[in-house]
């Protein structure tokens, strides 16, 4: 049982416009979400930063921070910025990481994912990130087995003061990640999928994280 209630942190699908964005809200609006992951597909730089103004209020005005990832090398700390997005999500490149640190200073928020070992997430958190997250899914879709994650997370909740997230592929997933002490949990298709619709499966989500939360 986790000594305080997780947070949600959503992941959306790979976006490529900004039709996203009602369902966005949908979601943000069924209960307290406290971050969003805009998932965006390679386009250039204006595009990008346009398609961030598009679909970030959506999240923000039910109180949720904006970050941003996109497929392929693009200028993430610009995009951000200009989109008026509230941090970004890197890959786990510590050159990368660095230089966006540098950058970003304290006015946005830096998370990275895709962390290979606990030596990357050392150096990651050593190097300025605000958040870890543990668990997301791979390029081509796949994810780590559940047990790796939660051992992951416990093993950094323990230990660090840097959150982290841990993602959970389904909603049956969130208690054991829950457990770990993680200061979020990451939810991606199993919102958008639902089958009852995201606004549900947020509430669902929002309560199994209560519920371990209480002794």
């Amino acid at each position: 049982m986790a000594e305080t209630a997780a947070r949600l942190y959503l992941i959306t699908p790979v976006l490529d416009d900004e039709s996203f964005a009602p369902r966005l809200k949908e979601a943000c609006a069924a209960g307290e979400v406290s971050a969003v992951l805009l998932h965006l597909a390679p386009a250039d730089e204006r595009t990008l930063i346009n398609r961030v103004k598009a679909l970030a209020p959506a999240a923000q005005e039910a109180g949720a921070a904006v970050m941003v990832a996109v497929q392929g090398e693009v200028d993430l700390a610009t995009i951000a910025a200009r989109g008026g997005a509230d941090g970004v999500h890197a890959p786990g490149n510590l050159a990368l990481v660095k230089d966006l640190r540098g950058r970003l200073k304290s006015e946005r928020s830096l998370g990275v994912g895709n962390i290979r070992s606990k030596d990357d997430a050392m150096s990651f958190g050593e190097a300025g990130a605000d958040y870890l997250m543990f668990g997301e899914p791979r390029a081509d879709g796949s994810v780590p087995t559940l047990e790796s994650v939660a051992e992951r997370a416990a093993w950094w909740a323990e230990i660090f003061e840097t959150p982290c997230v841990a993602y959970a592929p389904s909603l049956k997933d969130i208690a054991a990640l829950a457990a770990t002490n993680a200061e979020f949990v990451a939810l991606g298709d199993a919102v958008w999928n639902h089958p009852e619709g995201p606004a549900k499966a947020v509430k669902q989500a929002l309560d199994i994280l209560a519920a371990e939360a209480t002794p």
